[in-house]
């Protein structure tokens, strides 16, 4: 085939797909990549399309001054907790900001690479990444960040320089204010003895932090060590959270902020089921404000402020994409501060009233 055929081809493919990828286009067309790549270039001197690593993505119109579409990736740990509200976020201003969106489930640190490098192929040019592992594991991802030949911002994660050879923008939530928010909320309501408990995820190392914080500053003593609850392929471990009841009914706790809203849930119903009452004999606030409001007592719960920080993390990725090579402007590191939803769940203990 002449290069003015493939030449219409690729173009008859922008229009239809909006992307092309050069060994997609050499399959199709049997020919090598390398001319298919030169094609690529050839058009994209020509302004008929623009290259990105891996194939090229179509102009945004006839109007000169129309912008492209861009593609951009996204990497998170997990598509049915947390963070669909996170990416509903970079959805709302998506369009606005003529992005497309591609997703990736990492699932696990082995496999975050290898998503990173599909995308790459597949002509992203940049990411919006969610690394499984948490601020005190940066060294273990920072490798594979520093790598990556396209611009990245961070989103729920805070590590850089020395974990990653150069710091990296970042949009996340106060997590630490959040806790503090939530045992200022029991301590306010009368509450002495207030314990802690913690699902085994990367935000517990902020939670922990900020409710230690706030319990020293207001003079609280923990009524209970921090619990932790252990990890689990899926769900609650339902024993450990009998474990924890029986602590808190020994020790006369009668506020507790748990991470995260399936945990609390699953101490609510453990507690009525004791004839436990909630709030009387126990108040419960929990942390991300997902489903909390579903449990059989609503529960009064902390909630990041998902969606800001995914519309934030992609408009700061398009800011970074949209600087020249040679002014790259500062880098950004934003934490938004949660808020606190007061439900059911919570009020003034007994001896109190």
């Amino acid at each position: 085939m002449l290069a003015s055929g493939r030449h219409k081809y690729i173009l008859e493919q922008l229009r239809l797909h909006g992307r092309v990828k050069a060994t997609e286009i050499a399959q199709a067309l049997a020919v090598s990549e390398i001319t298919i790549r030169r094609d690529l270039n050839e058009l994209h001197d020509g302004k008929q399309l623009s290259r990105v690593h891996g194939g090229a993505v179509r102009l945004g119109g006839t109007d000169p001054g129309s912008k492209r579409q861009i593609l951009v990736g996204i990497l998170v740990p997990g598509s049915v907790y947390y963070f669909p509200e996170v990416i509903k976020g970079m959805e709302m201003v998506a369009e606005r900001l003529n992005v497309r969106l591609v997703l990736g489930v990492s699932g696990g640190m082995d496999a975050e690479p290898g998503h990173v490098r599909r995308m790459l192929d597949l002509g992203v040019e940049g990411m919006l990444i969610t690394t499984v592992a948490g601020d005190d594991r940066a060294a273990e991802v920072g490798s594979w960040l520093g790598e990556m030949k396209v611009p990245a911002v961070l989103v729920e994660r805070s590590f850089g320089y020395p974990h990653v050879g150069e710091e990296l923008d970042y949009v996340r939530s106060d997590h630490a204010y959040g806790a503090a928010l939530a045992i200022r909320h029991l301590h306010g309501l009368g509450h002495r003895s207030i314990a802690v408990a913690l699902a085994p995820t990367p935000t517990s190392y902020w939670l922990e932090q900020g409710a230690a914080e706030a319990m020293d500053l207001l003079g609280l003593t923990a009524g209970l060590p921090m619990f932790q609850f252990p990890r689990v392929p899926a769900g609650v471990d339902l024993g450990a959270v009998e474990r924890l009841l029986d602590d808190v009914l020994a020790h006369g706790i009668t506020g507790i902020f748990v991470h995260n809203d399936t945990h609390a849930s699953a101490l609510v119903d453990a507690a009525l089921a004791r004839g436990v009452r909630v709030p009387e004999d126990l108040s419960v606030i929990a942390y991300d404000d997902v489903v909390a409001n579903l449990a059989a007592v609503p529960l009064t719960a902390v909630g990041p402020p998902k969606h800001s920080v995914g519309a934030l993390a992609l408009e700061q990725l398009v800011r970074r994409l949209g600087y020249p090579a040679d002014r790259q402007g500062a880098v950004v590191h934003l934490s938004l501060v949660p808020n606190l939803n007061v439900r059911r769940s919570t009020g003034a203990p007994a001896t109190a009233k």
